[in-house]
Protein backbone atom coordinates (compact mmCIF):
# COMPACT_ATOMS: atom_id res chain seq x y z
CA UNK A 1 0.00 0.00 0.00
CA UNK A 2 0.78 3.39 -0.35
CA UNK A 3 0.93 4.15 3.04
CA UNK A 4 3.29 1.81 4.01
CA UNK A 5 5.91 2.88 1.67
CA UNK A 6 6.69 6.20 3.57
CA UNK A 7 9.65 4.46 5.14
CA UNK A 8 11.68 7.05 2.80
CA UNK A 9 9.42 9.83 3.17
CA UNK A 10 12.28 12.20 4.64
CA UNK A 11 14.51 12.10 1.57
CA UNK A 12 11.03 13.01 -0.35
CA UNK A 13 11.85 16.99 -1.27
CA UNK A 14 15.40 16.00 -1.16
CA UNK A 15 14.57 13.91 -4.24
CA UNK A 16 12.31 16.45 -5.27
CA UNK A 17 14.82 18.79 -5.10
CA UNK A 18 17.74 17.09 -6.72
CA UNK A 19 15.24 16.40 -9.86
CA UNK A 20 13.94 19.40 -10.23
CA UNK A 21 17.75 20.55 -10.15
CA UNK A 22 18.01 18.00 -13.21
CA UNK A 23 14.82 19.58 -14.88
CA UNK A 24 15.82 22.74 -14.97
CA UNK A 25 19.01 22.04 -16.47
CA UNK A 26 17.44 19.79 -18.81
CA UNK A 27 14.97 22.71 -20.07
CA UNK A 28 17.89 25.61 -20.32
CA UNK A 29 21.46 23.87 -20.63
CA UNK A 30 21.78 25.22 -23.82
CA UNK A 31 24.21 27.28 -25.63
CA UNK A 32 24.06 30.21 -28.11
CA UNK A 33 24.17 34.17 -28.78
CA UNK A 34 21.51 35.89 -26.58
CA UNK A 35 21.21 39.79 -26.10
CA UNK A 36 23.85 41.14 -24.07
CA UNK A 37 24.96 37.64 -23.33
CA UNK A 38 28.25 36.80 -24.72
CA UNK A 39 28.25 34.24 -27.54
CA UNK A 40 28.35 30.67 -26.30
CA UNK A 41 27.82 31.23 -22.67
CA UNK A 42 25.04 29.18 -21.12
CA UNK A 43 21.95 30.41 -19.31
CA UNK A 44 21.53 29.74 -16.16
CA UNK A 45 18.44 29.04 -14.07
CA UNK A 46 17.67 32.39 -12.22
CA UNK A 47 18.53 34.23 -15.87
CA UNK A 48 16.48 32.07 -18.17
CA UNK A 49 13.59 32.32 -15.59
CA UNK A 50 13.45 35.60 -15.38
CA UNK A 51 13.93 36.35 -18.88
CA UNK A 52 10.66 35.05 -18.93
CA UNK A 53 8.97 36.34 -16.31
CA UNK A 54 10.10 39.77 -17.76
CA UNK A 55 8.05 39.40 -20.61
CA UNK A 56 4.70 40.60 -21.08
CA UNK A 57 3.33 37.40 -21.64
CA UNK A 58 4.83 35.85 -18.16
CA UNK A 59 3.57 38.90 -16.47
CA UNK A 60 -0.07 38.46 -17.88
CA UNK A 61 -0.36 34.74 -17.64
CA UNK A 62 0.77 35.00 -14.00
CA UNK A 63 -0.83 38.03 -12.71
CA UNK A 64 2.63 40.12 -12.61
CA UNK A 65 1.38 43.61 -12.96
CA UNK A 66 2.66 46.37 -11.33
CA UNK A 67 2.86 45.86 -7.31
CA UNK A 68 0.79 48.64 -6.65
CA UNK A 69 -1.94 47.72 -8.92
CA UNK A 70 -2.12 44.27 -7.67
CA UNK A 71 -1.85 44.96 -4.38
CA UNK A 72 -4.41 47.69 -4.14
CA UNK A 73 -7.05 45.11 -6.25
CA UNK A 74 -6.01 41.94 -5.49
CA UNK A 75 -4.15 41.17 -1.87
CA UNK A 76 -3.95 43.47 0.37
CA UNK A 77 -0.71 42.75 3.67
CA UNK A 78 -2.12 42.22 7.01
CA UNK A 79 -1.59 45.18 9.54
CA UNK A 80 -0.12 43.02 11.88
CA UNK A 81 3.20 41.55 11.68
CA UNK A 82 3.69 38.03 11.42
CA UNK A 83 7.23 36.65 13.49
CA UNK A 84 9.25 33.71 11.71
CA UNK A 85 9.28 31.16 15.09
CA UNK A 86 12.84 29.67 13.51
CA UNK A 87 14.86 33.08 12.08
CA UNK A 88 12.56 35.69 14.28
CA UNK A 89 12.28 37.56 10.93
CA UNK A 90 9.40 40.22 10.93
CA UNK A 91 6.76 40.46 7.86
CA UNK A 92 3.38 41.02 6.95
CA UNK A 93 1.65 38.55 5.39
CA UNK A 94 0.32 38.77 1.82
CA UNK A 95 -3.95 37.92 2.11
CA UNK A 96 -6.79 37.52 -0.90
CA UNK A 97 -8.74 40.40 -1.02
CA UNK A 98 -12.36 38.79 -0.86
CA UNK A 99 -15.52 39.80 -2.54
CA UNK A 100 -15.86 42.31 -5.35
CA UNK A 101 -16.48 40.40 -7.75
CA UNK A 102 -12.69 39.52 -8.13
CA UNK A 103 -13.42 35.62 -8.14
CA UNK A 104 -15.79 34.19 -10.82
CA UNK A 105 -16.26 30.69 -9.97
CA UNK A 106 -16.34 28.30 -12.70
CA UNK A 107 -16.53 24.68 -12.90
CA UNK A 108 -15.60 21.73 -10.43
CA UNK A 109 -13.18 19.29 -11.52
CA UNK A 110 -13.08 15.80 -11.08
CA UNK A 111 -10.07 16.46 -8.11
CA UNK A 112 -12.52 18.52 -6.77
CA UNK A 113 -10.65 21.80 -7.79
CA UNK A 114 -12.70 24.99 -8.00
CA UNK A 115 -11.95 26.89 -11.51
CA UNK A 116 -12.22 30.24 -11.73
CA UNK A 117 -12.87 32.33 -14.57
CA UNK A 118 -10.83 35.10 -16.00
CA UNK A 119 -12.16 38.60 -14.77
CA UNK A 120 -11.64 41.22 -17.03
CA UNK A 121 -10.71 43.76 -14.29
CA UNK A 122 -8.59 41.90 -12.35
CA UNK A 123 -7.36 39.43 -14.53
CA UNK A 124 -6.56 35.41 -13.78
CA UNK A 125 -6.47 35.30 -10.12
CA UNK A 126 -5.35 31.81 -8.14
CA UNK A 127 -6.60 31.98 -4.66
CA UNK A 128 -4.64 29.03 -3.38
CA UNK A 129 -1.26 31.20 -4.19
CA UNK A 130 -2.30 33.14 -0.63
CA UNK A 131 -2.79 30.09 1.73
CA UNK A 132 0.68 29.35 2.80
CA UNK A 133 2.63 31.43 5.31
CA UNK A 134 6.22 31.46 3.70
CA UNK A 135 8.66 33.64 5.78
CA UNK A 136 10.46 35.38 2.71
CA UNK A 137 13.99 34.74 5.06
CA UNK A 138 14.13 31.77 6.17
CA UNK A 139 11.70 30.20 3.73
CA UNK A 140 9.91 28.55 6.50
CA UNK A 141 6.01 27.67 5.27
CA UNK A 142 3.27 26.09 6.72
CA UNK A 143 -0.44 26.50 7.17
CA UNK A 144 -1.21 29.81 9.62
CA UNK A 145 -3.33 27.05 12.07
CA UNK A 146 0.25 25.49 13.29
CA UNK A 147 2.74 28.22 11.93
CA UNK A 148 3.89 29.58 15.33
CA UNK A 149 3.24 25.83 17.32
CA UNK A 150 6.64 24.74 16.73
CA UNK A 151 8.82 23.17 19.37
CA UNK A 152 12.41 24.31 20.19
CA UNK A 153 13.97 20.96 18.64
CA UNK A 154 11.92 21.36 16.20
CA UNK A 155 13.07 25.03 15.48
CA UNK A 156 16.76 23.95 15.28
CA UNK A 157 15.88 21.30 12.88
CA UNK A 158 14.25 23.46 10.42
CA UNK A 159 17.19 26.47 10.85
CA UNK A 160 19.51 23.41 10.02
CA UNK A 161 17.40 23.05 6.25
CA UNK A 162 17.37 26.98 5.37
CA UNK A 163 19.62 26.64 2.85
CA UNK A 164 18.48 23.95 1.65
CA UNK A 165 14.96 24.73 1.28
CA UNK A 166 16.07 28.04 -0.51
CA UNK A 167 18.83 26.09 -2.98
CA UNK A 168 16.20 23.04 -3.68
CA UNK A 169 12.98 25.38 -4.49
CA UNK A 170 15.56 27.82 -6.55
CA UNK A 171 16.82 24.42 -8.39
CA UNK A 172 12.80 23.70 -9.10
CA UNK A 173 11.19 27.07 -10.40
CA UNK A 174 14.05 29.31 -10.00
CA UNK A 175 14.84 32.55 -7.82
CA UNK A 176 11.83 33.48 -6.11
CA UNK A 177 11.21 36.17 -3.32
CA UNK A 178 8.25 36.11 -1.09
CA UNK A 179 8.79 39.76 -0.23
CA UNK A 180 7.18 40.29 -3.59
CA UNK A 181 3.62 40.65 -4.43
CA UNK A 182 2.22 36.73 -5.18
CA UNK A 183 1.85 34.82 -8.77
CA UNK A 184 1.47 31.36 -9.42
CA UNK A 185 4.73 30.97 -9.17
CA UNK A 186 5.06 31.95 -5.33
CA UNK A 187 2.39 29.56 -5.01
CA UNK A 188 3.59 26.75 -6.27
CA UNK A 189 6.60 27.32 -4.36
CA UNK A 190 4.92 27.78 -1.19
CA UNK A 191 3.52 24.29 -0.94
CA UNK A 192 6.28 22.62 -2.15
CA UNK A 193 8.47 24.66 0.46
CA UNK A 194 5.67 23.47 3.62
CA UNK A 195 6.05 20.05 2.63
CA UNK A 196 9.79 20.16 3.13
CA UNK A 197 8.94 21.92 6.31
CA UNK A 198 5.95 19.89 7.55
CA UNK A 199 8.99 16.48 7.13
CA UNK A 200 10.32 18.29 10.15
CA UNK A 201 7.09 18.44 12.61
CA UNK A 202 5.58 16.20 14.91
CA UNK A 203 2.67 14.58 14.57
CA UNK A 204 0.75 17.03 17.27
CA UNK A 205 0.57 19.31 14.38
CA UNK A 206 -0.98 16.65 11.81
CA UNK A 207 2.04 16.87 9.34
CA UNK A 208 1.03 13.63 7.11
CA UNK A 209 -3.09 15.23 6.23
CA UNK A 210 -1.98 18.86 5.50
CA UNK A 211 0.98 17.29 3.21
CA UNK A 212 -1.40 15.48 1.30
CA UNK A 213 -3.10 19.10 0.97
CA UNK A 214 -0.15 20.71 0.31
CA UNK A 215 1.07 18.00 -2.60
CA UNK A 216 -2.28 18.16 -4.47
CA UNK A 217 -2.77 22.09 -4.54
CA UNK A 218 1.51 22.41 -5.63
CA UNK A 219 0.23 19.58 -8.46
CA UNK A 220 -3.01 21.83 -9.77
CA UNK A 221 -0.68 24.95 -9.76
CA UNK A 222 2.46 23.41 -11.74
CA UNK A 223 -0.11 21.99 -14.16
CA UNK A 224 -1.00 25.65 -14.49
CA UNK A 225 2.46 26.61 -15.25
CA UNK A 226 3.19 23.75 -17.44
CA UNK A 227 -0.03 25.14 -19.29
CA UNK A 228 1.10 28.62 -19.88
CA UNK A 229 4.79 27.37 -20.46
CA UNK A 230 4.40 23.96 -21.70
CA UNK A 231 8.33 23.61 -22.82
CA UNK A 232 9.52 24.00 -19.63
CA UNK A 233 8.96 20.64 -17.66
CA UNK A 234 6.74 21.82 -15.22
CA UNK A 235 4.29 19.09 -16.17
CA UNK A 236 6.52 16.77 -14.70
CA UNK A 237 6.90 18.24 -11.26
CA UNK A 238 3.04 18.51 -11.57
CA UNK A 239 2.83 14.48 -12.40
CA UNK A 240 5.54 14.02 -9.03
CA UNK A 241 3.30 15.90 -7.26
CA UNK A 242 0.03 13.91 -7.92
CA UNK A 243 2.19 10.51 -6.83
CA UNK A 244 3.10 12.00 -3.34
CA UNK A 245 -0.59 12.88 -3.09
CA UNK A 246 -1.51 9.57 -3.03
CA UNK A 247 0.93 8.05 -1.35
CA UNK A 248 -0.14 10.79 1.50
CA UNK A 249 -3.89 10.66 1.00
CA UNK A 250 -3.64 6.91 1.64
CA UNK A 251 -2.21 7.09 4.81
CA UNK A 252 -4.71 9.94 5.46
CA UNK A 253 -7.84 7.60 5.28
CA UNK A 254 -6.57 5.53 8.82
CA UNK A 255 -5.73 9.02 10.45
CA UNK A 256 -9.03 9.86 10.00
CA UNK A 257 -10.13 6.65 11.67
CA UNK A 258 -7.71 6.09 14.27
CA UNK A 259 -7.09 9.15 15.26
CA UNK A 260 -2.88 8.81 15.10
CA UNK A 261 -2.77 12.50 14.41
CA UNK A 262 -5.08 14.72 16.28
CA UNK A 263 -8.00 15.38 13.80
CA UNK A 264 -8.56 19.08 15.06
CA UNK A 265 -5.42 20.43 13.31
CA UNK A 266 -6.82 19.46 9.74
CA UNK A 267 -10.26 18.57 9.26
CA UNK A 268 -10.71 22.14 8.46
CA UNK A 269 -8.06 22.20 6.10
CA UNK A 270 -9.46 19.07 3.62
CA UNK A 271 -10.92 20.96 1.29
CA UNK A 272 -8.87 20.38 -1.33
CA UNK A 273 -9.48 23.78 -2.22
CA UNK A 274 -10.14 26.84 -0.58
CA UNK A 275 -13.62 26.94 -2.02
CA UNK A 276 -15.16 24.33 -0.23
CA UNK A 277 -14.34 21.32 1.97
CA UNK A 278 -15.05 18.13 1.30
CA UNK A 279 -14.16 16.23 4.56
CA UNK A 280 -13.12 12.96 5.00
CA UNK A 281 -15.35 12.22 1.73
CA UNK A 282 -13.20 14.46 -0.95
CA UNK A 283 -10.44 12.34 1.01
CA UNK A 284 -11.94 9.00 0.28
CA UNK A 285 -12.84 10.17 -2.96
CA UNK A 286 -10.07 12.10 -4.07
CA UNK A 287 -7.97 9.18 -3.02
CA UNK A 288 -9.37 7.01 -4.86
CA UNK A 289 -9.13 9.39 -8.07
CA UNK A 290 -6.07 9.51 -8.05
CA UNK A 291 -4.50 5.91 -7.53
CA UNK A 292 -6.79 4.93 -10.21
CA UNK A 293 -5.17 7.77 -12.22
CA UNK A 294 -1.29 7.16 -11.44
CA UNK A 295 -1.83 3.16 -10.64
CA UNK A 296 0.72 1.98 -12.42
CA UNK A 297 3.36 4.31 -11.00
CA UNK A 298 1.76 3.41 -7.73
CA UNK A 299 2.45 -0.21 -8.15
CA UNK A 300 4.28 -2.57 -10.17
CA UNK A 301 2.77 -5.85 -10.04
CA UNK A 302 -0.65 -6.79 -11.00
CA UNK A 303 -1.37 -8.36 -8.14
CA UNK A 304 -0.46 -4.99 -5.95
CA UNK A 305 -2.65 -2.67 -8.25
CA UNK A 306 -5.45 -5.13 -7.59
CA UNK A 307 -4.88 -4.81 -4.02
CA UNK A 308 -4.89 -1.00 -4.24
CA UNK A 309 -8.38 -0.88 -6.35
CA UNK A 310 -9.96 -3.28 -4.16
CA UNK A 311 -9.29 -0.95 -0.84
CA UNK A 312 -10.04 1.91 -3.19
CA UNK A 313 -13.52 0.29 -4.10
CA UNK A 314 -14.46 -0.88 -0.56
CA UNK A 315 -14.04 2.90 0.87
CA UNK A 316 -15.82 4.60 -2.38
CA UNK A 317 -18.15 1.86 -1.80
CA UNK A 318 -19.36 2.55 2.10
CA UNK A 319 -19.41 6.41 1.11
CA UNK A 320 -21.56 5.77 -2.16
CA UNK A 321 -24.01 3.49 0.15
CA UNK A 322 -23.93 5.97 3.37
CA UNK A 323 -24.94 8.85 0.95
CA UNK A 324 -27.83 7.12 -0.22
CA UNK A 325 -28.92 6.57 2.87
CA UNK A 326 -28.25 10.18 4.16
CA UNK A 327 -29.61 13.46 3.09
CA UNK A 328 -26.62 15.95 4.40
CA UNK A 329 -24.21 14.53 1.88
CA UNK A 330 -23.81 16.84 -0.80
CA UNK A 331 -25.22 14.71 -4.06
CA UNK A 332 -22.27 16.13 -6.36
CA UNK A 333 -19.71 14.01 -4.29
CA UNK A 334 -22.30 11.13 -3.76
CA UNK A 335 -22.32 10.86 -7.94
CA UNK A 336 -18.81 11.13 -8.35
CA UNK A 337 -18.20 8.49 -5.92
CA UNK A 338 -20.49 6.64 -7.78
CA UNK A 339 -18.96 6.60 -11.29
CA UNK A 340 -15.29 6.70 -9.52
CA UNK A 341 -16.65 3.12 -7.92
CA UNK A 342 -18.25 1.87 -11.68
CA UNK A 343 -14.50 2.59 -12.75
CA UNK A 344 -12.80 0.72 -10.73
CA UNK A 345 -15.06 -2.13 -10.78
CA UNK A 346 -14.65 -2.20 -14.97
CA UNK A 347 -11.27 -2.11 -14.51
CA UNK A 348 -10.96 -4.71 -12.11
CA UNK A 349 -12.82 -6.84 -14.23
CA UNK A 350 -10.72 -6.16 -17.14
CA UNK A 351 -7.29 -6.86 -15.45
CA UNK A 352 -8.63 -10.19 -14.32
CA UNK A 353 -10.74 -11.39 -17.01
CA UNK A 354 -14.10 -11.60 -15.08
CA UNK A 355 -17.44 -10.82 -15.19
CA UNK A 356 -19.86 -9.93 -12.50
CA UNK A 357 -22.74 -12.33 -11.72
CA UNK A 358 -26.03 -11.16 -12.82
Amino acid sequence: MPGESLAGEKEYIKLLFSWGGSLLAYRIGYTGAEPDRPQGKKLGAASLFYSCQESKSYRDQTLMAPPINKQKSISYRAKENTVCPICDFEFQQELLHSGGGRLIAGKLTQELRRLYEPNKKFGRVFPLAYSMVVCPQCLYAGFSKDYRLVDPSEVENLQKRTVQRRTGIEKIVGPVDFHEDRNLVHGAASYVLAIDCYQLRGQNVAPTPKKAICSIRAAWLFGDLAEDFPTLGFDKVRDFMYTKAVEYYDPTLDIMSTGREPHEQFTMLLGPDVDNNWGFDGVIYLNGYLTLKYLKMLADTKEAQLELLERNKRFLGKLYGMGRASKSKPSVIIDMSKELYESIQKLMEEMTGTVPAG
